[in-house]
């Protein structure tokens, strides 16, 4: 069973602005290219309220609306009350809006959904959610119940039940189980939907929580099973323990009856380390056996140092600061690393997925390893490819396989690697690749794997097809489908095209667009333009059900956008667009929605924008550099004062993508785009729908609330909707989530369709 990775934040430490060397104003200086495209004559050279110097001290001395970053101060609460009035007589108020609520809200809480599953011990586990449990229950069943048509459950936790004896908004953040049983499980639960957890430990075989089990207070863990008694933890130990992100950087070992502050310390970072902080990963065998434990030390959002523990010390491998690391088979590593990597005098492709041994990753590893056979080069992407999902099955590399899922110009493809004859005479063994038969022009991905039995869940869908599940064996050479979703919305009206839009600099920018088959392309079509952009993250083709019935179905075109900062095409895409070049995923997602309107797909009057976290970042920047191109836009869980973004918990582990305003001359890259400073008040917006969550301790309300109020003393048309419970994860309950999605599309709808 996979283990349960936290990728939260902690709110970052306030930094003071520095007084040392030239003044602010002499530092920051300001120039009329702080604003995007030309100015009229009649307009300032800067908005109006662009700070007067771009320090931090300039920043906040301009901002007007610091009273809406205490997450529940009196004057926030009393914006977001008034604010939420509004939006809800203007969103559920609408002849659409039960419609909409009740269609998603039977899809969300759908019996006939598959249920997600993942090996426990010698069975499967599942956490299910529906009308009868809305927060959900912990699962589990056999393999051979699972693959038939009467699956027999029982269930080990029922979370709606928990929550009403202990009065607490619990919500499910996970399970990890200590392999091989997996009878003991270290189970997360979140307050509300906070990335915050409590963590307890749970038997299996009992269905109780452990008498004298493990119990950690609410934070931000990062933990791992040693062996049955003993934990390694990284989290808030007290004073100067976390990272001004607000990470830790201490991982220390938590014996049985043991509180955090009597652990003892195994591996130290810097508090001055960024990104994410430190975290540990114990690697085992198919029998649970530790092949490797490490410690993974970020320098910043994407750079890291990776650590072995061996024998009770540290060493340091010689890896690339940017790399992924995916277990161990037998005495290898599986990794793929994320920049060109010249290693043992060979040049490796970055994306490549490769298998080094252990032993020659070590500092003073032996020089006489053959420089021709370490590292092991599994795969090297093609330039439209890369590497999507990976999983590692079998005893050692004499037995086991590794198993990646391929993405190939944004379709996937499915691929297992083993360790067979020599092709070559220098060497003698390689690596050698057979494909996995999987849907044509479909999304692959991978669900959780087991060593022992050596088998992978599949699953794979696209915009019209729902997902199907299947179970690939160890010689398989196509998964055995398990089962598949039925449809939810639809189909037959519509179908999907794959664009490409050229970019500002010429870079051609790939698009899917889901569309109704018989559509008169004159530009009347209502359109939906999704885009994301960042941290690598990829969006292949995926099975919408709530988008199909809500909007499809409704004679909706849906458009995705695989814009440059994400994974589609490897790390170069991604590396791209960081910092200083971050113009350029605005400018493809812009060329994108031009693109559209040149095909006649859409026109401006019909098309909105949709983007979340990160994409809050790319469409508060659309709406203020390209009003012209878009008609609505749905702006959730937003980033978007992007000079303040850093002091806003967890901003400031953030800065390897985006830059730290507290450099001058990123400051002037950052200002050039970030759109709460370059609002105006003579611009012509369109009237956008803005929303978030009260308790999102990833993503802080204050970007979204502040955005809101200016666009209002401006005298902009907006809507500003704040979700008082639940977390940047949207995953309380299908119940809100139902309620959510019912307010985007009524939106959109008004917006686009009216």
């Amino acid at each position: 069973m996979r283990h349960l990775i936290l990728s939260v934040s902690i709110p970052a430490l306030l930094l003071a602005a520095c007084a040392t060397g030239p003044s602010e104003e002499a530092v920051y200086g300001l120039a009329p290219d702080m604003v995007q495209g030309p100015l009229e004559p009649t307009k300032p050279a800067l908005p109006p309220h662009f700070p007067a110097d771009l320090s931090p001290a300039g920043v906040r001395a301009a901002d007007d609306h610091l009273a809406l970053e205490e997450v529940e101060g009196a004057e926030a609460m009393a914006f977001v009350a008034e604010s939420n009035r509004k939006a809800l007589a203007a969103l559920e108020g609408d002849r659409r809006y039960e419609t909409f609520r009740q269609q998603a809200f039977d899809i969300l809480s759908a019996t006939d959904r598959i249920p997600s599953p993942s090996f426990l011990g010698e069975g499967i586990g599942n956490f299910w959610q529906d009308a009868a449990n809305p927060k959900g229950i912990w699962r589990r069943t056999t393999l051979d119940s699972y693959r038939s048509d009467n699956t027999q459950w029982q269930t080990l936790l029922d979370i709606d039940a928990l929550a009403r004896a202990e009065g607490r908004d619990w919500v499910w953040k996970g399970a990890d189980c200590l392999a091989p049983d997996e009878t003991r499980c270290l189970i997360s639960l979140s307050d509300g939907g906070k990335d915050a957890v409590v963590v307890r430990e749970f038997d299996t075989t009992t269905g109780l929580w452990v008498e004298d089990g493990f119990i950690l207070p609410e934070g931000k863990h990062r933990l791992e099973w040693l062996d049955r008694d003993t934990l390694l933890v990284a989290t808030d130990f007290g004073p100067n323990t976390l990272t001004e992100s607000g990470y830790p950087f201490i991982v220390k070992a938590l014996k049985r009856g043991q509180t955090l502050a009597q652990a003892t310390e195994v591996y130290r970072g810097d508090i001055g380390d960024g990104g994410y902080g430190v975290s540990p990963s114990v690697f085992r065998d198919k029998d649970g056996r530790i092949e490797a434990v490490l410690f993974h030390r970020p320098l910043d959002t994407f750079r890291a140092e990776t650590w072995r523990w061996v024998d009770g010390r540290t060493v340091k491998l010689n890896l690339p600061e940017r790399v992924s690391v995916y277990g161990t088979l037998g005495d290898r590593l599986i990794i793929s690393n994320d920049q060109p990597w010249s290693w043992m005098g060979r040049e490796i492709a970055p994306g490549s997925l490769l298998a080094p041994r252990l032993e020659a990753l070590a500092d003073g590893a032996s020089p006489g390893i053959n420089a021709h056979a370490e590292p092991d080069v599994i795969f090297t992407p093609g330039p439209r490819q890369s590497l999507q999902d990976v999983a590692i099955v079998g005893k050692d590399i004499s037995d086991g396989a590794v198993v990646a899922a391929i993405s190939d110009n944004v379709v996937g493809r499915l691929i297992r690697f083993q360790f067979g004859a020599a092709t070559v005479p220098d060497r003698t063994r390689v690596w050698q690749a057979s494909d996995i038969a999987v849907a044509e022009n479909s999304a692959v991905s991978l669900g959780d794997s087991s060593k022992k039995s050596r088998r992978v869940f599949v699953s794979s869908q696209g915009f019209l097809t729902p997902t199907t599940l299947a179970l690939l064996e160890p010689t398989a050479t196509a998964p055995e489908a398990l089962r598949s979703a039925p449809a939810k919305f639809d189909a037959s009206t519509h179908v999907v095209e794959q664009f490409e839009a050229t970019s500002s600099d010429g870079t051609k920018i790939p698009y899917f667009v889901t569309r109704p088959r018989d559509m008169a392309m004159d530009g009347t079509a209502p359109t939906i333009l999704f885009g994301y952009g960042g941290f690598q993250v990829s969006f292949p083709p995926a099975y919408k059900p709530e988008m199909g019935k809500l909007w499809l179905e409704n004679g909706g075109v849906f458009v995705q956008a695989n814009i440059r900062g994400g994974g589609e095409f490897g790390p170069e895409w991604h590396q791209s667009v960081l910092k200083e070049d971050r113009q350029l995923a605005f400018d493809d997602f812009a060329a994108v929605a031009a693109d559209l309107h040149r095909r006649g797909i859409t026109s401006p009057r019909r098309t909105g924008i949709y983007g979340r976290s990160n994409g809050g970042v790319l469409t508060s920047v659309m709406m203020t550099q390209h009003p012209e191109l878009i008609n609505a836009a749905v702006i959730e869980s937003p980033l978007i004062d992007m000079l303040r973004y850093h002091e806003l918990p967890a901003g400031a582990s953030w800065i390897g993508e985006y830059g730290d305003p507290r450099i001058p001359e990123e400051a002037a890259f950052i200002a050039r785009y970030s759109a709460y400073q370059q609002l105006r008040p003579d611009a012509e917006y369109p009237r956008v729908y803005i929303t978030t969550n009260t308790r999102d301790d990833r993503v802080h309300p204050g970007h979204a609330r502040k955005f809101a109020a200016r666009l209002a003393e401006m005298g902009h048309d907006h809507v500003y909707y704040e979700e008082t419970a639940g977390g940047h994860s949207n995953d309380a309950d299908p119940v809100a989530n139902a309620r959510r999605w019912a307010r985007h599309y009524v939106y959109l709808a008004q917006q686009l369709m009216d």
